[in-house]
């Protein structure tokens, strides 16, 4: 079983940057992809980005590209999130997920990981 538990959640202005981070304990997350997703008010959870087991493969929303970067170090079994130059209409719950044993692929829907953490809210002030 897979425990992750984010953090770097927050309030920030528009414009500014926040890094989450996502840790991960009962087993190795060197061993398959890592996603984040956000939920926001009143609306579905959707797809932010996604990295491979090694790190060298990665996808993001269209929303995000050139603002958000996904990151990971397999040595402290953790994958991070950094946003910059943050909107008003990024404000969400930030999830993370892992995919199952065997997988590769940097997934981009909430049907392929099995695993997700609690969540951390992000709150972007105009």
């Amino acid at each position: 079983q897979v425990q992750l538990v984010e953090s770097g959640g927050g309030l920030v202005q528009a414009g500014g940057s926040l890094r989450l981070s996502c840790a991960a304990s009962g087993r190795t997350l060197s061993s398959v992809p890592m996603g984040w997703f956000r939920q926001g008010p009143g609306k579905e959870r959707e797809f932010v980005a996604a990295i491979t087991r090694s790190g060298v493969d990665t996808n993001y929303a269209d929303s995000v590209k050139g603002r958000f970067s996904i990151s990971r170090d397999n040595g402290k079994n953790t994958v991070y999130l950094q946003m910059n130059s943050l909107k008003p209409e990024d404000t969400a719950v930030y999830y993370c997920a892992a995919r199952g044993s065997g997988t590769v692929v940097a997934a981009t829907e909430t049907g392929d990981y099995p695993y997700w953490g609690q969540g951390t809210q992000v709150t972007v002030s105009s």
